[in-house]
């Protein structure tokens, strides 16, 4: 019976280490969106637009200085969709995506409360898998389109009627 217990414990403490060990050195693919908010209300809308072609930069700082230690940038691909390759764990780093810039015109402001997004890039944490997605980040329309108003009053209506 105690036997039992032991190989129990032991399993449940080395099997973790053992997944995690097997994907040391595959990079991370860190996914995420990038759109313009064309009603500039601060959250995507039906009326949002997603940007190509935005440039997108990982940054990783260690977290007692909080200087660099790690920085990768990307380009949205037609949907707004960027994909980044990350190389290493960054174990105990504090690691976000960043909005570098839009090539739209009328739509370059960066929102400053959906700018970064922070994104977990360590495998010590329990999580194997490679992927890992990042919360969309948006820029303003200088000026919103016309019917914003409108919709923003169906959003308003909508939580009226629950």
């Amino acid at each position: 019976m105690a036997v039992s217990r032991v190989l129990v414990l032991l399993a449940l403490c080395v099997l973790p280490a053992l997944a995690s060990a097997k994907t040391v050195g595959k990079p991370f693919h860190v996914q995420g969106r990038v759109y313009c908010d064309t009603c500039r209300c601060g959250f995507e809308t039906s009326a949002t637009t997603y940007i190509a072609g935005a440039r997108v930069r990982i940054e990783c700082k260690y977290r007692k200085s909080l200087s660099l230690a790690y920085s990768v940038e990307g380009v949205t691909d037609a949907t707004g969709t960027y994909h980044i390759l990350v190389e290493d764990d960054h174990e105990d780093q504090i690691c976000e995506t960043v909005l570098i810039s839009s090539p739209i015109s009328d739509c370059k402001s960066a929102d400053p409360g959906r700018s970064r997004s922070n994104v977990v890039l360590t495998r010590f944490n329990g999580v194997v898998k490679a992927k890992r997605f990042a919360n969309n980040m948006g820029f303003f329309k200088d000026q919103e389109l016309p019917g914003c108003s409108q919709l923003l009053k169906q959003y308003l209506n909508y939580d009226q009627q629950e």
